[in-house]
């Protein structure tokens, strides 16, 4: 997760801004640093999860530009494929950083449509890799 929590690393600005710093491992194995702007559609649980992708070429930062929250569904490689989901909401501040090759869900705001800033891996090579469930997995309300 990526979220300033406790103090900050150093202070800034003549004592005007705090920074936490180094809070997600960017990975663009090869490629380069790209920072884009997502707006996305809410989501309203339960949600039907059949689809997860991952990024095998570099990582991906998700920062919300609310405080609103988001559903962030990610999974454990087992040989190829994803396993068993873990899903959770976020809490206000919090960002999610997915390290090269994690299986993960969807942009998925919950509440009301948003906008993220993303910072991903842009460059050569096939840097999408999407795995549909057989059987759907159900996140339901009580989820975090």
């Amino acid at each position: 997760m990526i979220e300033a929590r406790g103090l900050p690393d150093t202070v800034v600005n003549r004592g005007r801004c705090g920074r936490y710093h180094d809070l997600a491992e960017l990975d663009f194995g090869g490629g380069r640093a790209s920072v884009s702007v997502f707006v996305s559609r809410c989501r309203i649980l339960p949600l039907t999860l059949d689809t997860v992708e991952r990024h095998p070429l570099g990582s991906q930062a998700f920062l919300p530009l609310s405080s609103d929250p988001f559903l962030v569904v990610a999974a454990r490689d087992s040989n190829g494929a994803p396993g068993r989901p873990a899903a959770f909401r976020t809490v206000p501040g919090q960002g999610v950083n997915y390290r090269r090759g994690v299986w993960h869900g969807v942009l998925t705001p919950l509440g009301r449509a948003a906008r993220f800033v993303v910072v991903d891996r842009v460059g050569e090579g096939d840097n999408l890799e999407e795995h549909r469930f057989d059987v759907p997995w159900v996140v339901r309300p009580d989820t975090g």
